[in-house]
């Protein structure tokens, strides 16, 4: 039998005795209050501290208290871990540990209060830095109470994990040795809580994510009606119904200015733009949605046009209205634009789901209409352009794979906000001139520039550029990287963008973590910073395809036309 052990006798053989067992009484509030680790406290107490160090972004006093609990959890399960291999090899009296906790309560005290001042005065340079209201004094007190009731929930979970792992392994003891009964206690454990997390959880966050992104996706914008022109998808005569458009759809085709406004801006005749547009629900595939719009393309004349600019929207279908509008202002309406819809879940859904949706979709429609503006006379081609924001300009990236490809591929391309899994973007960052700057790279070689703010493309040296990237330092979209657990970051080595802060610094995983939260926050950053673009798009249109006469002084009253 198993769990017994022989004892020896005078005539040599021996009797089976039991093999005594750890009582399993009050297994649950021994586990449950458990003192706390002292090497978990000192490492908790130190990763408290970092995760008040400045980041990308500011945050609330309750999203910082938040991230210092997980951080500081972070660094409590990695503490209690070394102390655990401390223990094999040494071992401490209740005194010393007594001791050793009174010299952490003393050395680390004063460490995190002083950490909290300084987080709020770097909280605040940060926000005022960004051009963003100072935070209120009190939201320390926000944050101390959001950090440890954060830290408190994750050691309860994490010791109800603790007491399940002891239970499962109480009924495998009865089968199998000790050891082997914690193993197989410890993966059932884990595979629940997987299986519970993913299958549950995420999954029913996704399920219900879709399931609005739907509802959101079928309604209707205020003040958006049927267009009464032709030269709209969705108006009299379009082969794209208006009820397949989807909400983003119907906000493109029917936000262009009036001919009225576009007159008067240029001071001469403008002629009324064309916008096409091509919805999920236009056509059952990628390639039938691009080959529809192709058709309206030629239904409307858009090939007759000075420009023809193709965007590839944000996941949801969205594209900035002023970015259209710039182009139209521009070029008196003498323009033609066109999009086609790929999700309509938000980017960060679509980017972490499947990117080959928006790969797909760009490389129909720039293929589609390349081979159909390639197939006119040289002399009677319209401008091809090309736009893409965000998880768009991935699928651009994507559909031409290198720089030279990028360049040749249209007349121009304008990319907002490239995303850190950029093909395209990641080898012009590498391959930069030496001594250029991560976020300002170089390339003698290539018609490509890059800029931080976009006025500082009006006094650029040298040849028109044919690609442009707007990409703000403050963006985390662009600079997340998971080589940043291991890795400072180039962008936090030599000189460092306008929004980034001296008293950055890099530490191992607390600025992936700082850098992953400012990711969920990045569209919520004013204009000019983070995720948010708005106010460069008159610039780089003007840098990358500027019609005829058009001057910085042209540009500067568009921008204020466009209230950017």
């Amino acid at each position: 039998m198993r769990n017994e052990v022989a004892a020896p006798s005078a005539s040599g053989s021996g009797t089976r005795i039991p093999r005594p067992r750890r009582s399993t009484e009050n297994l649950h509030p021994r586990i449950m209050r458990a003192p706390l680790s002292l090497t978990g406290a000192g490492l908790a107490a130190v990763f408290y501290c970092l995760a008040f160090t400045p980041s990308l972004l500011p945050r609330t006093g309750i999203l910082q208290g938040a991230v210092a609990g997980i951080t500081a959890a972070t660094g409590y399960a990695l503490g209690t871990v070394i102390g655990a291999l401390i223990r094999i090899r040494f071992r401490f009296s209740p005194r010393t540990v007594r001791i050793w906790w009174r010299v952490l309560a003393v050395l680390l005290l004063p460490m995190i209060a002083t950490c909290l001042v300084l987080g709020v005065r770097w909280q605040r340079e940060l926000r005022l830095r960004l051009g963003m209201a100072p935070a209120q004094e009190y939201d320390i007190v926000r944050t101390v109470g959001a950090s440890l009731l954060t830290f408190g929930l994750i050691l309860l979970i994490a010791r109800s994990l603790r007491l399940a792992t002891h239970g499962c392994a109480q009924v495998f003891r009865l089968v199998v040795p000790d050891r082997a009964a914690y193993c197989a206690g410890t993966v059932v454990v884990a595979v629940l809580s997987y299986s519970a997390f993913d299958g549950l959880l995420v999954a029913h966050l996704f399920a219900v994510a879709d399931r609005s992104a739907a509802v959101i996706n079928s309604g209707t914008g205020k003040g958006v009606h049927v267009p009464s022109s032709a030269l709209r998808s969705g108006g009299p005569a379009s082969l794209v119904p208006w009820d397949t458009l989807g909400r983003q759809g119907r906000n493109f085709v029917a936000s262009s200015p009036s001919q009225e406004e576009l007159s008067a801006f240029a001071g001469r005749p403008a002629a009324e733009p064309i916008r096409l547009y091509a919805g999920l629900a236009s056509a059952g595939t990628v390639q039938a949605r691009a080959d529809l719009v192709v058709r309206e393309m030629d239904r409307t004349g858009a090939f007759r046009r000075e420009v023809v600019a193709l965007f590839l929207p944000t996941g949801t279908g969205w594209v900035d209205n002023k970015v259209t509008q710039s182009l139209e202002y521009m070029y008196a309406g003498d323009t033609a634009l066109v999009s086609v819809q790929y999700s309509y879940l938000p980017s960060w859904i679509s980017f972490l789901g499947d990117r080959s949706d928006v790969v797909d979709a760009a490389s129909a429609l720039i293929t589609a209409v390349q081979q159909r503006w390639a197939a006119l006379p040289v002399n009677h081609r319209p401008k091809l352009l090309l736009f893409g924001e965000s998880l768009g300009t991935y699928g651009i990236e994507a559909t031409f794979g290198d720089a030279r490809a990028l360049v040749a591929g249209a007349d121009g391309a304008l990319m907002e906000g490239p995303t850190f899994a950029n093909p395209v973007h990641q080898q012009l960052t590498r391959d930069r001139a030496a001594g250029s700057p991560v976020w300002d790279p170089v390339h003698p070689g290539l018609p490509v520039d890059f800029a931080d703010d976009a006025t500082e493309l009006r006094d650029r040296p040298g040849a028109r550029p044919k690609v442009v990237y707007l990409q703000n330092s403050s963006d985390p979209i662009v600079w997340w990287n998971w080589s940043l657990l291991w890795r400072s970051p180039a962008w936090l080595r030599g000189e460092r963008g306008p929004d980034v802060m001296p008293s950055m610094h890099w530490f191992p995983w607390v600025t992936f973590w700082q850098t992953t939260c400012d990711l969920a926050f990045a569209n919520q950053a004013p204009t000019g910073h983070g995720h948010v673009y708005k106010s460069a798009t008159v610039d780089g249109w003007a840098t990358v395809a500027p019609p005829p006469g058009w001057t910085v002084a042209d540009t500067i009253r568009l921008r204020d036309r466009l209230g950017s």
